[in-house]
């Protein structure tokens, strides 16, 4: 089973694809689509749009995971990040891919046991998880591989 696990945002969208391959998450692809802030709204999200249904025509996963908004700090954010969740969404939904959603609260929990954890106690999991001291450099990324192995174990 090929997991995408996706990471939503207007400026970066972090992606991860895992496989399970005896019953143990292995990383296929990783990166993130980033969108210039210098272009409109409409443009930006065009951009995520095209280049994720590149993604999932390219790697074909069988479901995906992707991280629901459940509380924002900072309130201007919320609604672009809302607007490219929503175009997430319609890609998948485009490709017949089955979808789920966990909060980040969810993912921590699932990945280290407590649902206030760290990033760095997070990072540490997948790491464990996949077997590997490297990980992608951004954030948005690492993100979506744990949001990937949170389904995993919700269905292995």
């Amino acid at each position: 089973m090929k997991i995408l696990g996706i990471d939503p945002g207007m400026a970066i969208v972090g992606y991860g694809l895992v496989e399970i391959q005896n019953e143990k998450p292995v990383l296929i692809a990783s990166g993130s689509i980033q969108t210039d802030k210098n272009l409109s709204d409409s443009k930006r999200l065009l951009e995520i749009f095209n280049d994720l249904s590149t993604i999932v025509e390219k790697y074909n996963p069988d479901c995906a995971s992707v991280e629901n908004l459940f509380f924002f700090k900072n309130q201007k954010t919320v609604i672009p990040v809302a607007e490219a969740r929503g175009v997430i969404l319609t890609v998948l939904e485009k490709y017949t891919i089955p979808t789920y959603s966990y909060t980040p609260m969810e993912v921590k929990q699932v990945l280290t046991g407590y649902g206030r954890a760290e990033k760095k106690e997070v990072e540490q999991m997948v790491k464990i998880a996949l077997g590997t001291e490297k990980l992608p450099k951004l954030d948005d990324t690492v993100d979506a591989i744990a949001i990937a192995i949170c389904h995993s174990r919700n269905v292995i």
